[in-house]
């Protein structure tokens, strides 16, 4: 597992106005918990962390938490546990670490990624469907993969790839149910079209014209007056 440094310092700063001016003066506040251990705050530079961030990514990554004013001066073993961002401008605004041991397992989730182009989507048209994106494991922190690659070129249609037909080193307990779906190759979804569309498809619809129906007179009964005035004037 590939392990990075980033640089702390003890924060007494706390409240909203106060954490305002860590963030203001460059700063991102944050938090480390230790599973027997009381939690402290700290504050990790700004241009540090979102540096390591574009370069690392640093999801399931080993940090050497290097805290300046620590009693002990020494780098304590941490990952990532919440990462904070303002609503509205995406910024950084919050990090949470947890302190771990090296010699004890710990549980993470570890991402799923699709390597190949299954021979049902190039060649029969269907489309790979990308059901667990992560895979929850147990393992000591130095053996955390940064991810699982599953080939999926030969899924033709109909295929699944269930956690049980994945490989996995002898050192990480896979905690995911085996018989969970992965990736799946499903028929490509076809578009219905109404049947009422295709039966008038290529007719030309002619406008009903609605022409007035004329009363005709029963034998014996006179015809209505504005028809015989009518009649009396063009004669």
């Amino acid at each position: 597992m590939e392990q990075l440094s980033l640089d702390a310092q003890l924060r007494q700063e706390t409240g909203r106005g106060k954490v305002k001016d860590v963030r203001d003066s460059g700063f991102i506040p944050g938090v480390v918990y230790g599973q027997d251990k009381e939690a402290y705050s700290i504050k990790v530079s700004h241009r540090q962390l979102v540096q390591l961030l574009h370069q690392h990514g640093l999801e399931n990554t080993l940090i050497n938490l290097k805290i300046k004013d620590d009693k002990k001066n020494a780098a304590r073993s941490c990952i990532i546990k919440e990462i904070q961002h303002d609503p509205v401008k995406g910024d950084i605004i919050h990090i949470d670490f947890n302190e771990i041991s090296l010699t004890k397992a710990i549980k993470v989730n570890v991402p799923v990624e699709a390597k190949g182009e299954p021979v049902g989507v190039k060649q029969e048209g269907g489309s790979l469907e990308h059901i667990l994106w992560e895979l929850e494991i147990e393992c000591l922190p130095t053996d955390i993969p940064k991810n699982f690659e599953v080939d999926v070129s030969a899924l033709k249609i109909g295929d699944a790839i269930h956690v049980k037909d994945m490989q996995f080193p002898s050192n990480i307990k896979v905690l995911t149910t085996p018989d969970s779906v992965v990736l799946s190759v499903a028929e490509a979804m076809k578009e219905e079209v109404p049947a009422e569309a295709v039966e008038g498809e290529g007719e030309t619809q002619e406008p009903e014209v609605i022409k007035e129906k004329k009363e005709v007179p029963a034998e014996g009964e006179e015809e209505p007056k504005e028809e015989k005035k009518a009649k009396e004037e063009k004669k």
